[in-house]
């Protein structure tokens, strides 16, 4: 009962403490979620320091004020570019497009297969013969699709 006694007495400085812990918990605990959670809670703590409010608006606020912060984060989170001096990173096909080759085998049906380094892909373009040089202009999911110089 002295805790609840405590925390009604001091309700801005309960706000502020569990917004504050939450923050530390962040540190702790990945995810970001804790650290919006802990901003919400230190403002609602700081509104209730100079208009004090019940307790069930206090934790309208403290809702309010996550959810909005929340919907902000993930929405400016999800519309970042990803900024990397690697883009092609684990994207094999795109890496090799422009790339010029000589076929060992010929291209029959529209399809063959060609090696590149140490491995042998499937490609995709014009009948051609053994021998031809060829260019790689796109990739279909694990096809390479080529073109004749």
């Amino acid at each position: 009962m002295q805790i609840i006694e405590f925390l009604s007495e001091n309700t801005p400085w309960s706000w502020i403490m569990a917004g504050l812990i939450l923050l530390a918990l962040e540190l702790v605990v990945p995810g970001g979620y804790l650290l919006w959670l802990g901003i919400a809670g230190v403002l609602t703590g700081l509104l209730v320091l100079f208009q004090p409010l019940d307790w069930p608006v206090q934790w309208l606020v403290f809702g309010t004020l996550s959810l909005i912060s929340i919907l902000i984060w993930v929405r400016f989170s999800r519309n970042r570019a990803a900024n990397t001096d690697r883009p092609l990173l684990n994207q094999r096909a795109e890496q090799l497009v422009g790339r010029q080759a000589v076929l060992d085998r010929p291209i029959e049906g529209g399809f063959g297969r060609l090696a590149l380094g140490d491995s042998i892909w499937r490609i995709a373009g014009p009948d051609l013969p053994a021998g031809q040089k060829v260019r790689i202009v796109g990739a279909d999911g694990p096809v390479l699709l080529v073109e004749a110089i």
